[in-house]
């Protein structure tokens, strides 16, 4: 059973930093995608980021393009968001999301919201 384990949530200042986790386990496919969404209060949900675990290919929103980096550890199946330059507006509960389907991409579940699996969220408050 595929498990998401979000960290590094919490509160930090306009034009701060935070570097979520997300702890992957449980694939039995080789490939994968795993993506960071996030909600806002009284908003959508959106596709904040993903990356292919195949060739590292990647998606941002526009929003946070030049601020937030996504990468992997493949070693240890983990995935991180460092999100830099934190504006109010980043505030959200961010989630870890990941799917294993055959064919899948980054534009698929960032975009087009092929999801599998979610993690349960954590909390990111940017606020002075």
């Amino acid at each position: 059973q595929v498990q998401l384990v979000e960290s590094g949530g919490g509160l930090v200042q306009p034009g701060g930093s935070l570097r979520l986790s997300c702890a992957a386990s449980g694939f039995t496919e080789d490939y994968y995608v795993i993506g960071w969404f996030r909600q806002a209060p009284g908003k959508a949900r959106e596709g904040v980021s993903c990356i292919s675990s195949s060739d590292g290919s990647t998606y941002y929103e526009d929003s946070v393009k030049g601020r937030f980096t996504i990468s992997r550890d493949s070693a240890n199946n983990t995935v991180y968001l460092q999100m830099n330059s934190l504006k109010p507006e980043d505030t959200a509960v961010y989630y870890c999301t990941a799917d294993p389907s055959l064919g899948t991409t980054v534009q698929r579940m960032c975009v087009m919201f092929e999801i599998g699996y979610w993690g349960q969220g954590t909390q990111v408050t940017v606020s002075s």
